[in-house]
């Protein structure tokens, strides 16, 4: 690997992501097209710094760590596409706070630094292959757990707007609550099977392990279950008893919730993946 890639940092897309933040929030206040390109450069910048830092240190996916930066590039990338596309509306200000957020749990559950000079990733040999399939197919689910906690909360916020009569967001229009309420739908739908496979694999590994009742009581795998159990409910909610969108998305909020302890929790079958 080229050495300057040593040189990137979670400080190079951390504080990039923070300063489109700031510009995106200042765009709220004063809607000028500079705020909106600086926002886009800046983002951007995070972006390409993401991803070069994944590409040279690859974290397995099967490890918190891994997990939290992979969830957060994936939705930084959601968050530059739809500020580039959707520039009249307060996308970035709801997706980036949220792709800080991971960072920060991931920077804190960080592995202790082993060798300076990765090579091929570890976790794409040996016994550990499985484990990161079962760690991608959660945080595949992540992700759209993660799509639907974004439209829930703009759900919510425009919901009470619309109640109120208020416009909290300045000039920024918000999507429709008919569209936010079917980007839950879809991120749920798609999420669900990728959960219920992980967790499937995950309850294979557990019987292959040394200690499969303890496997079984960590608490990533007792949060899986949990979190399964609520998309259960979620749909059951929304396709048998028809709950109203506000529940369900107050629903989707908390499962958010449960979903980053699971991918913040140490994993039962990746040796070295915690803090």
């Amino acid at each position: 690997m080229p050495a300057p890639l040593q040189n990137v940092t979670h400080a190079c897309f951390g504080l990039s992501y923070l300063l489109a933040l700031g510009l995106e929030l200042a765009r709220l206040r004063w809607p000028r097209p500079a705020y909106r390109v600086a926002g886009l450069a800046f983002g951007a910048a995070g972006l390409v710094a993401h991803s070069l830092f994944l590409a040279y240190h690859h974290p397995s996916p099967a490890a918190p760590y891994g997990a939290l930066l992979t969830v957060a590039w994936v939705l930084a990338v959601f968050s530059f596409y739809g500020a580039l596309h959707h520039g009249r509306q307060a996308w970035a200000v709801f997706v980036l706070p949220l792709v800080l957020g991971l960072l920060a749990l991931a920077f804190v559950s960080q592995p202790a630094p082993d060798d300076p000079s990765p090579g091929l990733p570890g976790w794409l040999t040996g016994d550990r292959f499985w484990g990161a399939v079962h760690g991608i197919l959660l945080v595949l689910a992540a992700v759209g757990v993660s799509v639907g906690f974004l439209a829930s909360v703009m759900y919510l916020i425009q919901a009470g707007r619309l109640r109120a009569k208020a416009n909290p967001l300045g000039g920024l229009k918000m999507l429709s609550l008919e569209r936010l309420e079917a980007m839950n739908r879809r991120a749920v739908n798609a999420a669900f099977p990728l959960l219920t496979l992980g967790l499937l694999l995950g309850a294979v590994l557990s019987g292959q392990s040394a200690d499969p009742a303890g496997s079984w009581l960590s608490l990533k795998a007792l949060g899986t279950v949990g979190l399964w159990v609520v998309f259960l409910v979620l749909f059951y909610l929304r396709y048998a008893a028809h709950v109203p969108g506000r529940r369900l998305a107050v629903l989707t909020v908390a499962a958010f919730g449960l979903m980053v302890v699971v991918l913040a929790a140490n994993h039962p079958f990746a040796p070295g993946g915690g803090p």
